[in-house]
């Protein structure tokens, strides 16, 4: 199977996203959405990692500090589901956190909770990767 890069990987991803969406609609808890994605994501044969630890190197030490990607797809791409009224900055740079500490170059912050999931797809880049 040929190997898919961060945006083919991130155009299966939103095609699957929508899938649940249309399925489940808005209104449900983070949780019921991401496994609901996980399962969409496995089943189409992609490897995926759910709530992946992300530790933070401090002066060389690796620290736990309760970081966890909710979905890491492929080793390389970063999803942030949400169930929120409204994406805000705080969420942007939570999904930021994460592709710098894990050096990934791509992420998807995905709001479920509104009419039209298209409305609810932020693709985020690291910039200093």
């Amino acid at each position: 199977m040929k190997t898919l890069n961060e945006n083919e990987l991130s155009g299966q991803v939103i095609g699957l996203a929508i899938d649940v969406h249309k399925s489940l609609g808005p209104g449900l808890l983070e949780s019921a959405y991401q496994e609901c994605l996980f399962y969409k994501l496995t089943q189409s044969g992609l490897f995926v990692e759910k709530e992946k630890p992300m530790p933070l190197v401090y002066e060389n030490v690796k620290l736990e500090c309760g970081y966890r990607i909710d979905l890491l797809v492929e080793k390389k791409l970063v999803i942030e589901v949400k169930s929120v009224d409204a994406l805000n900055d705080i969420h942007l740079a939570q999904t930021l956190t994460y592709l710098k500490l894990g050096e990934f170059k791509l992420g998807l912050l995905i709001n479920f909770n509104t009419v039209l999931l298209k409305g609810g797809i932020k693709r985020i880049i690291n910039g200093y990767h």
